[in-house]
């Protein structure tokens, strides 16, 4: 019996340690430790002067990062009871909301479903742009870090110092980053371009602001750079948005569009020990596995199951009429998936930019979707679910030609307006690893992608500094000594709605 029981013990020993040891490696791997880093980051040419080992530095830890505040975590709690926890839900609850898109919130088809709570905001011009804002100087439930301006990352002092090099970052999700990653993009970048600086013995410091915010769009962004960015005296403003406004319907108007703001059947709460496993990345692969059975089959590839795209209806592309795919004429006020109206937005910041005497850089987007591809089914299921679901009905060779064509005509904005072009889409590699979906990316992709920015904006960085333009001799010169757009506090608002 004393045998059989040390044999026991010896087996539970042994699983318990391959299992603790499984869970390591699958955490490593979704992480983006399991990607090939050697040899993407090779296949990114390097500028001038940039070494290789700066890529694997990380930025500093943040010094605004704080304890959670136990009531945060309840609103956390709140949602999850709700059994609305789609999308962004968790995330919303340390968000300050635009008052004027609020209004009473049990009328609103997106925020009418928050569980009695949200922070708000009075917008100084009354508009509705941008929907929100993230709750400053806040450490989140999900991750995220804000400074003084809600802005992702360290804390910036208002006025600016002598000798800084100030870049303001805007965007939606793709520059902002997920919550829960450490870095966004734009802190890689802030920390390189120090290192750089250092190397070469430049008495310069560069200061990175991330004012991007998820699902927004280039009105939201518009406004945010008028009211939020451009009072910080950046020098450089960098434009990096392609997904928010991407709408083949524009050229397919036999497809119906859906009601964005479609209330979800309502889950049945998750239960204590679900959510807990679901914190084990062993437990949420074998979910996805099961989950795989489900999915649908044939097509391109063999559809789904084999990893290919999945069986699409027949629908037409009404291309308008005398748009030369090529070179298109900008100017055009009918330009595929709503490219005219991102471009008067664009027009908007660019002006407003250099009247605060800066300048914008434009960058093309980054699409992970080709006609053919094939993915793990297991492995790359959130991305085919974005494609196929997320996109459906269009095909991936149409997503992949209006892709391409919207980089066109952001590369021929750049061009027109003597804007630099950082044509990040040319350069990241297409590695289905390095991606969460279509479009955002793992830790890894986040970095590799931001070393590519990097490679693409220092010939402008040392055009700057080698004709004098930068550092500002006096860079904070008539700034007034606190943000204009945030003397007041975001408040909350409780509020109760009949169920319908």
């Amino acid at each position: 019996m004393r045998d059989f029981l040390k044999n026991a013990l010896l087996v539970l020993v042994t699983i318990a340690i391959c299992t603790v040891a499984a869970e390591g490696i699958a955490r490593w791997a979704d992480a983006g430790g399991g990607e090939d880093v050697a040899r993407r980051l090779d296949e990114v040419p390097r500028a001038a002067g940039v070494e290789r080992a700066w890529y694997f530095s990380d930025p500093p830890p943040l010094p605004n990062r704080g304890p959670v505040p136990a009531a945060w975590d309840g609103l956390v709690r709140r949602v999850e009871q709700s059994g609305i926890t789609q999308g962004t839900r968790r995330a919303d609850m340390f968000k300050a909301w635009n008052t004027a898109l609020v209004g009473d919130p049990c009328k609103h088809p997106y925020l009418r479903d928050a569980p009695g709570h949200l922070f708000v905001y009075d917008p100084p011009d009354g508009s509705p742009h941008p929907p929100y804002r993230f709750l400053p100087n806040a450490t989140t439930p999900i991750g995220l870090v804000t400074n003084a301006y809600g802005f992702r990352g360290p804390p910036v002092p208002f006025v600016r110092t002598p000798q800084t090099i100030r870049i303001a970052f805007v965007g939606a999700s793709t520059t902002v980053d997920a919550h829960h990653l450490v870095y966004s993009y734009p802190e890689f970048i802030g920390h390189w371009l120090n290192l750089w600086a250092a190397s070469k013995r430049r008495d310069v410091r560069f200061e990175g602001l991330n004012a991007g915010r998820e699902s927004i769009n280039s009105i939201d962004i518009e406004a945010i750079v008028r009211e939020e960015v451009l009072p910080l005296r950046p020098d450089l403003v960098v434009y990096y948005e392609g997904a928010n406004q991407f709408d083949l319907r524009t050229v397919a108007p036999s497809v119906p569009k859906p009601d964005p703001f479609a209330r979800p059947a309502a889950a049945a709460p998750e239960s204590t020990v679900s959510r807990w496993l679901g914190e084990f990345a062993l437990v949420r692969r074998v979910r996805a596995l099961l989950r795989s059975a489900d999915t649908p089959t044939g097509g391109a590839g063999g559809g789904a199951a084999g990893g290919g795209e999945w069986p699409k209806p027949d629908y037409d592309l009404v291309w308008p009429a005398g748009l030369d795919e090529i070179e298109p004429d900008i100017d055009r006020n009918d330009l595929p998936v709503n490219l005219s109206t991102i471009l008067g937005s664009l027009d908007g910041i660019r002006a407003a930019t250099q009247a605060a005497g800066g300048e914008l850089a434009l960058a093309s987007f980054v699409w992970l979707v080709k006609d053919g591809m094939v993915l793990n089914p297991i492995g790359h299921k959130a991305i085919l679910e974005y494609l196929n679901q997320g996109y459906a009905p269009f095909r991936y060779r149409d997503l992949e030609r209006m892709a391409v064509f919207e980089n066109r005509v952001f590369a021929k904005y750049a061009l027109a307006h003597r804007l630099a072009f950082l044509d990040v889409a040319r350069l990241m590699p297409r590695d289905p690893d390095l991606f969460v979906d279509a479009i955002h990316n793992t830790q890894t992709g986040v970095r590799l992608k931001a070393w590519v920015v990097l490679q693409e904006m220092l010939p402008l960085v040392e055009r700057h500094l080698a004709n004098g333009t930068w550092p500002k001799a006096d860079p904070g010169a008539g700034m007034p000594p606190r943000h204009p757009a945030f003397t007041v506090s975001p408040r909350p608002l409780e509020f109760t709605c009949r169920k319908s």
